[in-house]
């Protein structure tokens, strides 16, 4: 386009509008400015409450002070007045703009604040991109509280840092209030800055030749034109007219449609504490309610129940205001769970009882049936997750980070998910690539150039809004949202709420593409292993919650005790929240690991405390009370059955050692194995006599690898580290001896300034050999494995997941196969060929590799590496230093069935009891591969029992389940324990024929029949 004779030049127009918006227009928003009195007082620990903080004596504080020690709270008193000369009209508003002592980081890595009223009310936020305060009336008196968060910079994952923990992090102020006056805000011009923000993104956007862009740098540059440097604000209405035809072009017809919801994702802890998380969420919240205020059309989607249940706690009057914009519908409860899960490491009844607690908080406080779950931040997705949601009422699935994928891209970002037993869901990835989005022009492009179904579909979600503390959606972001709803070259924006995104995506298709099995995000794969500690303490409460409510249902219902109904509902919670995806994958400063570490022992002792009750209330005395075992195991394991009590701990008769000129054979009559003089294990025979460990190999040898990710430390394991290790069989110490009829091999090997003592035994009737292993770890950047190669040829191994298994290949014919050079696993993996297999077991292990390799004699060799220990450097630089015990079995001529059994074993050891006879098992499935997972009683207090089954073989079956009391009646439910259907019909009810499809998943609720 010519202008006078001049041809629109982009670049010079870009110069010139450079300028002019940092030289002219940025400072002649705010047309006057006037000061305020302020007073401050530091909170010499821990945060308080503003009841306590406002009583405190305040002395005189300044723009220019410094403040913030790391971790520390500093409150300011703010009071003044709106000068009487200054207009307040259409044209202008008053404001407090606030300057805490910003740096270049993202919002949320950095200082925060908090706006109060003198009466405790709430009224916003202050951070690096929402940094105003609004001014209601003449008078002026509000308290802030001021947050010293030290910035830990999110993008150098690579550099230890001292400041993830209160007592390294130093004293000196991090910060100096820069700024905090009130302002008289120009309207005009900061509109015209917001219609600029949007012409300038999109042109930059379009083909630099193209028409539209020439249009639109001729506009900008028209626009220029209009404003006198002399008065701005008298010509700020020109140069907007200037630009509203540029703005007033619609869209095409054919464009993409983005729709546009308020979010904020919060991590429940990451570079921060969990004491943190609280108010980062009530300064996020009060945000979004104050933008509600003066926008109907703005909804904000929050997704974690835990969230607002800290609010409810702590900021009452604030989540009343949620509750009335929550009826409102412009508050919208998402998500469905708990808090935002790793979904790989938690177990099966964890994995459920996010979506239980998380459902019917959102239920019971707003009375709201969520029907998505969102994780934008999840390290990958299990199988097992579509019927777990759909058992809980899902619809729908959300995920930005599949996007994170290094080597291979979902070939969709609209499709049905099928997880293992062949559930599928309605699935969707937002193309714009990111959760925290601001709605730029150069976002929605991207989401309309990456989108991979435009044949089918024509619209996408975005979540928009600063995230992790840094305030939310912001009032540009709105303006940018109206500017871009039709608007040429760009895709429609429009905002709604994720069901509206859903209910249209829906009805756009007749049939979706389906991505079967796991959802493996190819990055992150050493948060399998990083904080071993945090894992296994995870491990343990998981454990200890199955069996307490086990055996507490089974004290209520024979013995008539009083079910620990509030306790458990507590620690669920507490442990539930310890599984979100920055805390169980170990990706966390080290005050948030040692807090996590504290919580679970306390949680455990709470819950061994609660079995030892439950057991000692169905003790039967008598004059004999022999020393009985108390079986909690959802399987029955040498002819216990389940949830019984077996007369001894283990089979009579003692394993056998011999000593031979290369090392010691241990026998006991089913396994027979090979130490040799290292103490490595060198062949390993079941029952049929078959050899599991290739000629010249050692199982159970720990192998060092260099771990120098190139980035995320914390995260992230690399493929080329794993090429690079060492061989640890050297020894320090040595002893082959039989303790009490079992045989025990114990070695010491040293390596740098870490040991492991390893222990393999083989007792009297097991048919695997137990491996533990006590670790004494110092090193960083280094990965510690123990390595299982096996005389298998297999094409695919099989790991626990919830509810069920997951096959995976192990040859690497395509890039999705070679991405997987570290996997996820629960509790067991095996490997088979045909008539023959392997397990290995283990207590609170989750990433491991395999490799699959051809040995000059023709056979194959599968290698197992379990991976044990890391020594990432950020965000915790001393991750995982100190003491640490793991526990594998590996079990040779083992079917998927004996995987299962070793692992049960592994997780619920027999618990001693003194009674004169046995409790008999409150309930029992008659086909072994329908396993009993969870035995309580109804959350809703009726006493109903609740029984939680599944097929784990991956066949159909059939079961006839058995209950040991007097049943009324029986019922399928959902996992919120709702009907399903009508009773089964059964002529005792007590007894319930099913019949499953492979994995699938069945809840039944037993009311029990009571006499009088």
């Amino acid at each position: 386009m010519r202008r006078g004779g001049w041809r629109t030049d982009p670049e010079r127009v870009a110069e010139r509008l450079d300028r002019m918006v940092g030289e002219s227009l940025a400072g002649a928003v705010h047309a006057r400015t006037a000061p305020l009195e302020l007073l401050g007082w530091e909170a010499p620990g821990e945060p308080v409450p503003f009841a306590d903080a406002a009583r405190q004596r305040y002395t005189p504080f300044a723009v220019g002070d410094p403040w913030g020690r790391p971790w520390s709270t500093l409150w300011l008193h703010v009071r003044g007045a709106v000068p009487a000369e200054w207009p307040v009209d259409a044209r202008h508003r008053p404001e407090i703009v606030i300057d805490l002592g910003f740096d270049g980081l993202m919002p949320g890595f950095q200082a925060e604040g908090l706006a109060f009223r003198p009466d405790g009310t709430v009224v916003k936020a202050v951070s690096p991109r929402n940094s105003h305060l609004p001014v209601l009336g003449r008078e002026i008196d509000y308290f802030l509280e001021l947050a010293g968060n030290p910035g830990i910079p999110p993008e150098s994952h690579w550099r230890p840092t001292a400041l993830g923990d209160r007592a390294t992090a130093g004293l000196g102020p991090l910060y100096r209030l820069r700024r905090l006056e009130i302002a008289l805000v120009d309207i005009a011009i900061w509109e015209l800055l917001q219609d600029i923000e949007t012409v300038r993104g999109l042109a930059a956007q379009l083909p630099a030749s193209g028409p539209r862009a020439l249009q639109l740098w001729s506009a900008l540059d028209r626009m220029m034109d209009e404003v006198d440097p002399d008065d701005i604000g008298g010509s700020a209405l020109a140069a907007r007219r200037a630009l509203a035809p540029a703005l007033a072009a619609p869209a095409a017809a054919s464009a993409h449609t983005v729709l546009a919801t308020g979010h904020a994702h919060i991590d429940t802890a990451w570079l921060w504490p969990v004491r943190e998380t609280v108010r980062k969420c009530a300064r996020t919240f009060s945000n979004a309610l104050a933008l509600m205020d003066e926008h109907p059309d703005f909804h904000f989607a929050c997704s974690s129940a835990q969230q607002l249940a800290w609010v409810k706690e702590s900021y009452p009057e604030l989540f009343a205001r949620i509750r009335e914009k929550v009826a409102s519908g412009q508050f919208v409860p998402v998500g469905s769970q708990w808090v935002e899960p790793d979904t790989n490491m938690p177990g099966s009844e964890a994995t459920v009882r996010q979506l239980v607690y998380g459902k019917r908080f959102f239920l019971e406080e707003f009375g709201v049936e969520t029907r998505e779950v969102w994780l934008p931040d999840t390290f990958g997705y299990s199988a097992a997750l579509p019927q777990i949601m759909k058992l809980a009422g899902v619809d729908w699935f959300m995920t930005q980070k599949i996007s994170w994928n290094q080597t291979n891209a979902m070939p969709h970002h609209t499709l049905a998910w099928e997880g293992i037993d062949g559930t599928r869901i309605f699935a969707h990835f937002p193309p714009i690539e990111t959760y925290n989005a601001e709605l730029s022009a150069a976002e929605l492009a991207h989401a309309e150039r990456t989108y991979r179904d435009h044949d089918a579909g024509t619209i996408s979600l975005a979540p928009f809004g600063w995230g992790d503390g840094g305030g939310g959606p912001t009032r540009e972001m709105l303006a940018a949202a109206r500017r871009q709803a039709d608007l040429e070259g760009s895709p429609r924006v429009r905002l709604g709420t994720p069901g509206d995104f859903y209910t249209a995506a829906v009805q756009e298709v007749d049939e979706l593409p389906v991505w079967r099995g796991e959802m493996y995000l190819e990055l992150h794969r050493g948060t399998l292993t990083s904080q071993l500690r945090t894992k296994q303490g995870n491990r343990r409460c998981e454990e200890l919650l199955h069996e307490a409510e086990l055996w507490a249902t089974t004290a209520a219902v024979q013995a008539g005790t009083a079910y620990p109904y509030d306790a458990l509902d507590r620690l669920w919670k507490r442990v539930l929240m310890l599984q979100f995806h920055d805390i169980l994958p170990g990706s966390s400063i080290s005050w948030v690991h040692r807090e996590a570490e504290a919580d679970h022992a306390a949680i455990g002792r709470e819950l061994d405390g609660m079995v030892a009750a439950s057991l000692d209330a169905l003790r039967v005395a008598g004059e004999d009370e022999p020393l009985l075992y108390a079986n909690a195991t959802a399987v029955q394991l040498s002819g216990v059955p389940a949830h019984a009590v077996a007369e001894s701990a283990r089979p009579a008769g003692a394993a056998r050692l011999e000593e031979t000129a290369d090392g010691w054979v241990l026998t006991n009559g089913i396994v027979r194995a090979v130490v040799d003089r290292r103490g490595l294990l060198v062949s390993l025979q079941g029952p049929d006599g078959r050899e599991a460990i290739p000629a010249g190999e050692a199982a159970g040898l720990l192998r060092l690898h260099r771990d120098a990710p190139g980035k995320w430390d914390a995260w992230d394991i690399e493929r080329h580290d794993l090429g690079h290790a060492v061989d640890l069989a050297d020894f320090e110490q040595l002893s082959v001896v039989m303790e009490d009829g079992v045989a025990v091999v114990w070695c010491v090997r040293g390596f740098g300034s870490s040991s492991v003592t390893q222990e393999l035994t083989l007792a009297p009737g097991r048919a695997a050999v137990d491996i533990v292993l006590d670790v004494d770890w110092q090193h960083r950047g280094r990965l510690l494995k123990l390595v299982f190669p096996l005389d298998v040829h297999a094409e695919e191994t099989r790991t626990e997941t919830q509810f069920g298994h997951l096959a995976r290949p192990t040859h690497v014919n395509t890039s999705w196969d070679a991405a997987r050079f570290e996997v996820s696993g629960q509790r067991w993996i095996h490997v088979g060929e045909a008539g023959y297999g392997v397990a290995i077991a283990n207590d609170s292990t989750y990433g491991h590799s395999v490799e699959r390799r051809t040995r000059s004699d023709g056979g194959t060799t599968t290698m197992i590496g379990m991976s044990l220990i890391r020594g990432p450097r950020f965000p915790d630089p001393d991750a995982d230093r100190g003491r640490h015990r793991v526990r594998f079995s590996l079990r040779p001529a083992a079917s998927v069935a004996d995987a299962r059994e070793e692992a049960l074993r592994l997780a619920h050891p027999l618990r001693p009891v003194r009674s004169s006879r046995p409790i008999p098992a409150l309930i029992a499935s008659s086909d072994p591969h329908v396993l009993i997972e969870t035995v309580k009683l109804a959350d809703d207090r009726s006493g109903d029992v609740v029984v939680r089954l599944y097929e784990a073989s991956g066949g159909r079956r059939r079961t006839t389940v058995r209950a040991s009391f007097p049943v009324a009646d029986v019922q399928r439910t959902d996992v919120l324990e709702r009907s399903l259907d009508a009773p089964l019909a059964a002529a005792d009810p007590s007894t319930v024929e099913l019949v499953l499809r492979p994995f699938e998943i069945v809840t039944l609720r037993y009311r029990v029949t009571r006499n009088g």
